[in-house]
């Protein structure tokens, strides 16, 4: 049975995609299962040109989720740095001894095995078994959600829906197609990423033929739309005293008093709020003695 005709092609796409691909680390021939792995856990939320350089360090000194397993929490939290969201790094490290130990030392291959690992959702398990095993899922993230809305829909702005999978999953080229499932997945978050972005899309530069946003005159977001949108600030949250903090620990070779904290933050309050809620997460350490410290 043909597939209904929808506006975004696997043969407008795939092709774009190919041509237009950004040459990130995680993208090279003979990237494992574990390195695309990494890199979606510590995409999210962060830009690209962040974690590039940061991701490559990772695999070169853990490559494998045995050799990670055996590093200690407060190494691996020295080594993610400032990528943001520092609990990601102790969740990788629990999704790695999980992976040792119940599974051999291999990434699962099922969305379903992937979403028991500890610290993985369902877009980073669609994900890996897409990117890294070729498993033709539905995978959306911000940008495909974005793609979708606009092209399929005429929407300006989408958020979550229940049935964006099956959505998505409908778009898919069936298996056997001449056409790659997983590259029209990654080509539609590269379009979302490069040409269909939040602002100023540059549909000028845009593969496909038939867009229902374009055809609708390009409207724009209501206001009810634009407040959910609204980005939260950072400077002056408690994640900027929290960082403040741990760059503190992180920069330490020894437990740290309370006076070397003080000085990170003027606001009393604010940045006790911080430090216990660090030391809620599992982030820092504070010793019989009054000091601070990383996990070990």
């Amino acid at each position: 049975m043909a597939k209904i005709r929808t506006n975004l092609q696997p043969a407008e796409i795939n092709p774009w995609y190919r041509a237009n691909a950004r040459e990130l680390p995680w993208r090279a021939p003979g990237t494992s299962a574990w390195g695309v792995l990494l890199s979606e856990v510590m995409s999210h939320q962060t830009q690209v040109a962040r974690v590039a350089p940061i991701w490559e360090e990772w695999m070169r000194r853990w490559p494998t989720p045995e050799a990670f397993a055996a590093a200690g929490a407060d190494e691996v939290l020295r080594a993610w740095g400032s990528l943001g969201y520092p609990r990601r790094a102790l969740r990788l490290l629990e999704c790695a001894r999980v992976i040792t130990e119940l599974h051999d030392g291999h990434v699962p291959r099922s969305v379903e095995e992937l979403l028991a690992l500890p610290g993985i959702g369902d877009y980073t398990a669609r994900a890996v078994a897409c990117f890294a095993y070729g498993e033709n899922v539905p995978v959306v993230d911000t940008n495909v959600r974005r793609v979708v809305a606009r092209a399929e829909r005429g929407r300006p702005v989408a958020h979550p829906r229940k049935a964006e999978l099956q959505e998505v999953a409908a778009l898919l080229p069936d298996d056997g197609s001449e056409w790659d499932g997983p590259t029209f997945s990654v080509g539609l978050m590269e379009l979302g990423a490069l040409v269909c972005t939040a602002t100023n899309p540059d549909c000028g530069a845009c593969p496909v033929s038939r867009c229902a946003w374009v055809a609708a005159g390009k409207p724009e977001p209501n206001p009810e739309e634009q407040r959910k949108k609204k980005t939260q600030r950072f400077a002056g949250t408690d994640r900027q005293v929290r960082g403040k903090i741990m760059q503190v620990l992180r920069g330490a070779s020894a437990p740290v008093p309370q006076r070397d904290i003080d000085v990170v933050w003027p606001d009393a309050a604010q940045r006790s709020r911080a430090l216990f809620s660090l030391l809620e997460d599992g982030l820092a350490v504070q010793d019989d003695a009054g000091y601070f410290h990383l996990p070990r």
